[in-house]
Order: structure tokens, then sequence, then C-alpha cells
């Protein structure tokens, strides 16, 4: 049996040296974070642990700056331990700074003399302020002091440290990291990335293959259901017999009676054989189900990493950030061993950076204006982590000033994002929806601090694309508060599976709102918008059917709902039939089909039959647009084709008021227009109608407008439709890049008026009606 310490012979003294860093420089962060706020002597014994072990590793690899550093801690620690030493904030931030130090230091992999040479002003302040942390000044922790920090007094004279060695280049270990190209650049160092998987295609391979025994598990209760049958016949047939042997028992032919009784006899072999194998079976399939799942219960827990694996470093972060704004804020986690798949801890690291930052910048108020408020002068942001009905719930929330309603209505006005009657008629939570639009922000001036004047949508986004939800709430004067939902794993799905013309289809459960049942009695229709009503609330119905271009919805007296969206947006799909919820285990679709409508991924049931995975907010897009034509039952293609006289032209825009103008322009000469709202949108819908034009921007999310021209003209059913672009680059080069796309013309916003976007409309198509 090989010993555990033979797993270390591979790697090399530096390597060690990197994984005794990593944890010790962990233990010191939290410490010091921890003893600044608590003042618990009991925080500094495990501190001055770390310093030794740091010490003595370094010493090993001959790290001679890292060995006088770390005996500088080790020494404040002992003072601070002894009453001699108090650790006042400026103290713990030279003590951060040098762990910092440490573990830029123990990153590099190159020429560790060229580092050191290259950081040698950096390393000798850090080394002066941790060996002279006697005399480094104490502030006054006045709120004042922390809006307006007073310029401290030159420091006496402190002993010289020692000149830092340069040791000799030490060679790189194989497979490390590459060093960070600079120190940090923001207060706090980065967090330390996840390691890597051995080999992601082994593991979706060996998830795969579990997948597999677990559905072949389940395909022997078909055969069990089967010899049950069989069973329930044989013992009719039995009963039969044993009817035989009696009606000849009571017959003259003795050779009739002996046949009977050979019959039955056997008989009972066969029945206690069956008895016996079904029973066997069962277990079997019994042992078989739950090793398929522990199995695969086994492979998913490969991908499993503690929440805190993914946010230990926010702390620091909150701590330094708060105090370069003069703000005062600490950071509370709970649920930090929660088990998060590996890949969605990676994807949520930078939204939940984001909200820190941005309650600190936005929502946290300075100590004297807490004060003033009747509030404590230090702000607490809590952040919890838990499981929850199978799904993981990450909760922010702070006591800051939250968010003013009234400021977003006006901010909304402003930008003329709506009419001043509907945002007047809006409640406080459709208000808060305008905090997830692209480029909305309340606040005056742009800052690198809380997402260089984006607001939430970056957030929005991506846990969108993680198959997660976000909300939010404020109270004004006391707080902001944000609810995040995500899968636990990304490589298992809980989801909805119903039936849509005869075929399967999914939908994640967190995309769910709620089941129904609706009766064509309780539908309503008004300007061709069929609707029901629910709680109090018009909800819009529609065919799954027809939105996924299978055919039209059979007509039936009661119609199984699936409530999908959220807030603003939210319909009910009507489905033939709703199966239940099943977990599965997620497969990609092969890259040769592009990304396909309203189709997320792919997956088999339980009983191996294949499933499509919906992508819910691909679906959203497209209910809308039938929704503007009708509803429930929707005009067949060949109606639709028959009716149209006017030339229909697809508006591809971000901005919502370019748009709506174009449309308006467009619609006002008798075109038919169809609108967009990002490229991958725009590809969609382009290829699922029959249009004369598209007309589109070029600075797009998920896909610009030169991709989409790219893709229009490479189509072999497409490649012939005129495309314009309009966009506000009116640069030669920018025109150039359009045209050699394949754009029919290329106009600019800023020249543009009415009847330029209409002449340019005419020269390609012509008039609007045919």
């Amino acid at each position: 049996m090989t010993d555990k310490r033979d797993d270390l012979s591979q790697f090399s003294m530096l390597d060690l040296f990197r994984m005794e860093a990593d944890s010790q420089t962990q233990i010191l962060t939290d410490g010091l974070l921890s003893f600044e706020r608590r003042n618990d002597p009991s925080d500094i014994e495990p501190m001055m642990r770390a310093a030794h072990s740091i010490k003595g590793a370094a010493a090993i690899v001959g790290l001679d700056m890292v060995v006088q550093l770390a005996h500088g801690m080790e020494d404040a620690f002992l003072a601070a331990q002894a009453g001699k030493l108090k650790l006042t904030p400026n103290r713990v931030d030279a003590l951060l700074a040098g762990v910092d130090l440490i573990v830029q230091c123990s990153r590099v992999n190159d020429d560790m003399d060229a580092w050191l040479a290259a950081h040698g002003a950096r390393i000798a302040k850090t080394m002066t302020d941790v060996q002279g942390i006697a005399f480094l000044p104490e502030p006054l922790w006045t709120p004042s002091a922390y809006a307006a920090p007073a310029a401290p007094p030159a420091p006496p004279a402190a002993p010289a440290p020692l000149a830092p060695a340069m040791p000799a280049a030490l060679p790189a270990a194989a497979g490390a990291e590459p060093p960070p190209a600079e120190l940090a650049p923001e207060p706090g160092i980065p967090g330390r990335a996840l390691p890597p998987m051995k080999n992601a295609q082994n593991f979706d391979r060996l998830l795969a293959l579990a997948s597999e025994g677990r559905i072949n598990a389940h395909q022997l209760h078909p055969l069990i259901q089967g010899i049950q049958r069989h069973k329930r016949n044989q013992a009719t047939l039995f009963s039969v017999l044993e009817e035989l042997m009696e009606a000849a028992s009571h017959a003259s032919d003795p050779t009739l009676k002996e046949k009977a009784l050979l019959a039955i006899q056997k008989s009972q072999p066969l029945k206690q054989f069956m008895l016996e194998h079904i029973t066997d079976m069962e277990n079997y399939e019994r042992r078989l189900l739950i090793g398929s799942e522990n199995m695969v219960d086994e492979v998913l827990a490969l991908r499993m990493r503690p929440f805190r694996d993914g946010i230990q470093h926010f702390p620091r972060m909150v701590r330094d950030l708060a105090r370069s704004l003069g703000k005062d804020v600490v950071l509370q986690i709970e649920g930090d061993d929660t088990l998060v798949d590996r890949d969605i801890l990676l994807r949520i690291e930078s939204p939940l950076n984001h909200m820190l930052r941005n309650a600190i910048d936005h929502g946290m108020e300075t100590p004297q204006e807490r004060l003033a408020a009747g509030k404590p002068a230090t702000g607490t942001i809590l952040m919890e982590a838990r499981h929850r009905a199978g799904m993981l719930n990450i909760d922010i929330s702070d006591d800051g000033r939250g968010v003013d309603p009234e400021k977003v209505r006006r901010t909304v006005l402003e930008r003329k994002m709506a009419s001043e009657q509907m945002v007047a008629a809006m409640s406080q939570a459709e208000l808060m929806e305008f905090l997830f639009l692209p480029a909305f922000s309340l606040k005056g001036s742009i800052t690198e601090i809380s997402g260089r004047g984006v607001g939430l949508d970056i957030v929005h986004d991506t846990i969108r694309q993680q198959n997660g939800t976000v909300r939010i709430e404020t109270e004004l004067g006391k707080g902001f508060r944000s609810s995040i939902t995500l899968p636990l794993t990304q490589s298992i799905v809980r989801a909805l599976v119903v039936d849509v013309k005869g075929e399967a289809y999914a939908i994640p459960i967190v995309k769910v709102e709620r089941i129904l049942k609706v009766a064509q009695s309780a539908v309503h229709t008004l300007e061709n918008k069929q609707f029901f009503d629910h709680d109090g609330e018009h909800l819009g119905l529609v065919g799954a059917a027809h939105l996924l271009e299978l055919g039209e919805l059979e007509p039936a007296d009661e119609m199984p709902v699936v409530v999908i969206g959220g807030n603003t947006r939210r319909y009910a799909l009507v489905v033939d039939r709703i199966r239940g919820e099943q977990s599965l285990a997620v497969q990609a679709i092969d890259p040769i089909f592009g990304k396909m409508r309203d189709i997320s991924a792919a997956a088999l049931l339980d009983d191996g039959e294949p499933v499509l995975i919906l992508d819910v907010p691909d679906l959203l897009l497209s209910i809308e647009k039938l929704l503007q034509e009708g509803g429930l039952h929707q005009l067949t293609r060949s109606d639709h084709a028959g009716r149209r006289k006017m030339k229909r032209i697809l508006v591809v825009d971000d901005s919502l008021t370019v748009r709506e103008m174009e449309r308006k322009l467009l619609v006002g000469r008798g075109f038919e227009v169809d609108i967009a709202i990002d490229g991958i949108d725009g590809w969609n819908v382009v290829r699922s109608g029959d249009y004369d034009l598209v007309i589109t921007d070029v600075d797009m999310p998920r896909m610009d407008g030169i991709e989409l021209v790219n893709l229009i003209k490479k189509d072999l059913n497409l490649h012939k439709l005129p495309v314009m672009i309009v966009s506000y680059k009116d640069r030669p080069e920018d025109r150039a890049r359009g045209l050699a796309a394949g754009a029919d013309y290329y106009l600019t916003k800023g020249s543009f008026h009415d009847e330029t976007l209409l002449d340019a409309v005419a020269d390609l198509i012509g008039e609007a009606y045919r």
C-alpha cells in the first residue's frame, strides 16, 4: 500500500513551498481581518504559527526576502500578543501588504532575480513597513478620519531593513501557473484560482457512462413488468389445468386422468421458478438503481467544491476597497461550506465581485453619514449560501442607503425609456427591473469601482447563462438585497418533462414558475392576444406546438399550462401533456448545428428516450413575437404567406429608442416590421421568417452586426437577402468593414434623419407594397 507521503514525490521543493504559502497566507489574511474587527488575542496564535511556517519553508527554497518578511511579521505578532504593539488598521495594511508580497513571490515561475529587481521599490517599502511596524503612526479612528484621513506625520527613523538577498533563479516547476503580469492593480490580491481538473473530457465521459448505467437500470423496470404479466397469464393457465384435473377425475378414461395429473405436477416447478426469479430480479433492479444513482452522485461530487473556495478573497477585497473610499465596511459570510459545482463557482465569482463592489460604492454611506442616520459607523454586507429545494441560493444584503425608486423613475424618464404615464404606474418591483438593463446606472460619474458605469446587466446575463435567476429588493435608507438562485451543477439539471406533438421536451425547473390546467372557458381574447386571469394577473397564452414549429395545438377542454419567465415577462406555455420531473444528464448539442433557436442542450430520459432541453430566455423572445400576432391559435405558415401583401423588414438593434424609431418610420411608410434585440435574436428570427430586408446595428451583445451579416451572406437560403447597416461608427474603415462582410448599404446614425433611412430602403427593395 502506498503511503500518502509518496504522492508528494512528484512535486519539486518550490511546488511544495507554493502549496504551503497558499494555505498559510490565507490563514494570515483571515486572521488579520478578524483581529482588526474583534481584537481577540486568540487570533494571534494561528497567525504566529503561519508566519513561522512560511519562514521555515522559504528558508528551504532559498527565498531570503520571504524569510525576512515572515520574520518581521512574526515579531509583530509576538509584540501584539505581549501587549506591546497595537494592530491598528494602518499596521494591518502593512502586514496585509506583506502577505500580498509573499503570495506574488510564490507564484513566480521564471527568473526570480529579474522579478525581485523589477519590484525592488515595492519590496523595500513593504520590508521597511513590516520591520518598522512599531514606528508607524496610529491614526485617530474617528468617523471623520474615514472620509478625509489626515496626512500622517513623518515617522521616526526606523532601523534599516536588511537588503533582500537575490537568490539564483529557481527552475520552473512543470505545469505550474504563470506569474501574474503585474502586482495587484486594485485593493486586495486576486482570488486564488480553483485548481484545474486533471481532464475535463475524461470527467464528461465518466458522467456519460454513469448516466447510461442509470438509464440501463431504469430499463429493467418494464422488463420486470412484462414478466409480472407473464406470471399472471401463467396463473390463469394453472387455474385451467386444475379445472381440467377436476373434470378428468370424474371421467371414465384413466389415461385422461393420468395425463391431467402429470400436467399439474409439471407445472408446479414452473410456478416456483417464476416466484423466485421475479423476487431475484426485483432485488437486482433495486441494487442496480441504488448503485447507478450512487455512481452518478460520486462522479458529480468530483466537481463539487465548498463555496468558500470561490469567495475566500472577498472579505479582504471589501475591507480594502471600503478604506480606499473612506468607508468602513465588513463582509460576513454564512454557509461557506455549501457545495457548488466548480464550473458554476468559477463563473459566478465575477458577478458576485461586481455586486459587492456595487454595494460598497453605491450603497454604503461614510461613517459620519451612518452615525447621522442612527446606524453603526461600520456598514455590514451579509453573503449567505445554502441549498434549498435542490438549488443553490446566494443572498447578498447590506444595511446601506438602498435605492431610491423615485430616482429610478426620473432616470427612466430622462432616458426616454418609457412614457410618463407608464412610469407613474410602475410598481417598485417593475422599477427595479430597469437596473438590469445595459448601461443603466444611477451614478452620475463613471468609475472603475463598480462596473465602469455599467449596471447590473452583466450580473443578470451571467446568472441567466447558468440557468439561474436574480431578484433584487430595496428599502430606502435601510439597505439593498439581491437573491440569486442557481442549479447546484450544470452537469445534471432538474427539469420538467412535457409532451408536445408526441415529442418530449424538458424545461429547467428553475425556469418554471408554476404548472396549471386552464379551461377553454377561462381563455379571453383582446386585440388578437389570448390570455387568462390568474391571481389577478393576465397571463398570455401561446401553444408550444406552434412556437416550436411542430404544427397547431389540438383543442382540449382543459389545457396543461407551464408558466415560465418572471416579473414583467411571464407567459403561459400550452403543452399536450406533463410527464413530471426528472434529473437529466446534460449533453451538449454538436457544434455543427450552431445555436438552435429555443434549444439549449439535449439529454436522455430514464427510459433512454432522447429529449431536447428548452432555452427559456430564447423562448421568451420567441413568445413575445408570437403574442404580437395572436397567442394560442396562431395562423399557419400558408395562411400567413397568403395574406402577405406588404414587404417585410427585420430591424435588429439593442437600443430600444433606435429600434422603435426605425420601426415607426417603416410602419408609417407601409412596411411590415419585425424587431430583434441583438444579433443572436436576429439570426434566429431571420431564419424562421420570409423577409425582404434586414436593417442591423453593429455594436450589440451576444453577436454583433458584422457577424450577423456574415452568417446571412453565407447561408444558402438567405445569401440574396439585402442587408443594411445603420451604425454610429462613421469612419471609412468601419464602413469598409461592414461592406466587406457583405452589407448592401451602410448608413451612419450621425447623419441620420427620417428621409435618409426611407430613401435607402426604397433604393434596396422599392416601395412597401408588392
